[in-house]
């Protein structure tokens, strides 16, 4: 019976959550983002805008651990806050892992699937804040490199999506390549898990596990480019060297941290 009842406290507890994290996007877009637009300095107004996302998305991580949705364990943070202008590259194993990396930087910018621009919860967020869009790879790779210029932290999932399994990953893409060689910025690799699974690709967000579920987050050592033996190559197969030797980095520590499995 106790079981039963955690259960659907945990259950009450996520839907209430999503409702509010909805709720509070669409007054955000229809409030405060027009008031944003009236303050005449862009990169007061970014700061200030991405400032607020922090510690609404801390309010929102701290509410649902101490509700006991999920619990957290943060390994490596002070490299997350330290590090100044870098990218985060981080698997993608559950739909929480952008709202906890915004949560644990103070001031980061992120990069925005195309389709959320319209999306009603999310168009005044992602706007306000200044967040790049993924739709033109051109201006994708010139946008973040002005991010990171201006000493933004930039926040990137390679995998597109979130993983298609919890012990595989999606091939990166090359994106965040070539913004580490446009912009000469350190990779700041992140390893993320989820257990047991919550909000994966599969999961509806009433698919509550049976006990509350930890994300694990563990910052690695930053990788400069110029660690890397690039040889002088041409720019694409450049990007395809670092996408590879970062992708392979990645998926080594996850096995390593027990995140992901051998045999499965």
């Amino acid at each position: 019976m106790t079981a039963r009842l955690d259960y659907g406290w945990r259950l009450f507890a996520t839907g209430m959550s999503f409702v509010v994290f909805g709720v509070c996007g669409m007054l955000f877009s229809l409030v405060a983002y027009p008031l944003a637009r009236l303050w005449p300095h862009a990169a007061s107004r970014q700061r200030g805008v991405t400032t607020l996302i922090h510690w609404f998305f801390r309010a929102l991580v701290a509410t649902l651990q101490r509700v006991g949705v999920m619990e957290l364990d943060v390994e490596g943070v002070a490299r997350l806050r330290a590090s100044g202008a870098s990218i985060v590259v981080a698997n993608h194993p559950t739909y929480l892992d952008v709202v906890v990396l915004l949560s644990l930087v103070p001031s980061a910018c992120c990069v925005v699937k195309n389709a959320h621009w319209g999306n009603p919860c999310f168009w005044g967020i992602v706007r306000a804040a200044s967040y790049v869009s993924n739709a033109d790879p051109v201006e994708f790779v010139a946008d973040c490199a002005r991010q990171l210029a201006a000493g933004h932290t930039m926040i990137i999932f390679p995998e597109g999506t979130r993983s298609p399994a919890p012990n595989r990953m999606h091939a990166f893409s090359r994106g965040f390549a070539y913004i580490a060689l446009s912009a000469g910025a350190p990779i700041l690799p992140v390893l993320m898990n989820c257990d047991p699974p919550a909000f994966t690709k599969e999961m509806r967000w009433y698919d509550v596990p049976p006990r509350p579920f930890r994300i694990s987050v563990n910052v690695l050592a930053p990788v400069g480019i110029e660690r890397l033996d690039l040889q002088n190559e041409p720019p694409a197969l450049a990007a395809r060297s670092v996408t590879h030797a970062i992708e392979t980095h990645i998926t080594q520590h996850l096995f390593e941290y027990g995140f992901f499995k051998t045999g499965n």
